[in-house]
């Protein structure tokens, strides 16, 4: 068939599969999903938008998780994530978010290299696309080697500079997935490097009660087991507000 008419499919498909579950069993064991798996590789920006968005949301159902990491779509949902339209590179972030909810999945994610344009969606995505970014590395990032993937590709700065923003509800997610990368000696050094500990310790004097108990956590992985790092918190003046925490 011409693109068009794949095109058009695939967005039947798409809004077919948005709202109701007993369509995603359907469409799931339809075949369905073996066709649309190529079209994320589409020239066609609207046919991989369409495509992308019915995987994403036939991937809601926990049985069509598996045939979708089957068919070889984890792949493409990276390329897509790399090439894709604004909305396209999120919804291809959240698919692979669903996709890695099966433990089994995220060592796949990673060694496909979703990790590094994940990073770039943090860095250049909109509000929304830092968001979905933001979720779907700290899910992939309980997996160690993940963690080393996102230190590599240059994760902790734009996360240490999300620690900061005010209003967005990104302060927080950002806090968890720092404290996830501060369980590796890499992570670690680079959340030093990159100014970490000075916004930390901003957060538990400004931020709200649940940034501030995840930049707690933080810091200390950070200062348990470094004098240097220990010295940085002091100097950074981090112990009135702890002493006020504290009472």
């Amino acid at each position: 068939s011409s693109v068009a008419i794949k095109r058009s499919a695939a967005a039947k498909l798409r809004l077919l599969a948005k709202n109701r579950a007993d369509n995603r069993v359907l469409i799931g064991e339809s075949g369905a999903i073996q066709a649309l798996i190529p079209l994320l590789r589409c020239n066609d920006p609207w046919t991989q938008e369409h495509a992308v968005t019915a995987l994403l949301n036939l991937s809601l159902h926990d049985q069509n998780k598996a045939v979708i990491a089957a068919g070889g779509a984890i792949k493409s949902l990276v390329w897509v994530l790399k090439t894709g339209t604004e909305t396209s590179k999120q919804n291809a972030a959240c698919a692979l978010l669903s996709l890695a909810l099966l433990e089994e999945n995220k060592g796949s994610i990673g060694a496909c290299g979703a990790i590094p344009p994940l990073v770039s969606l943090l860095l250049n995505g909109s509000c929304r696309g830092k968001k979905d970014a933001l979720t779907t590395l700290y899910k992939l990032c309980t997996l160690q080697q993940n963690k080393e993937r996102a230190v590599t590709a240059g994760a902790v700065k734009p996360l240490v500079d999300l620690v900061a923003e005010e209003g967005t509800g990104m302060a927080e997610k950002a806090m968890v997935v720092l404290s996830s990368l501060a369980a590796i000696d890499d992570g670690k050094e680079a959340i030093v490097e990159e100014g970490g500990i000075a916004a930390l310790v901003e957060a538990i004097e400004d931020g709200s009660v649940k940034g501030k108990e995840f930049a707690i956590l933080t810091l200390l992985q950070l200062c348990s087991d470094s004098v240097r790092n220990r010295g940085l918190l002091v100097r950074e003046g981090a112990i009135p507000p702890l002493v006020g925490l504290s009472q």
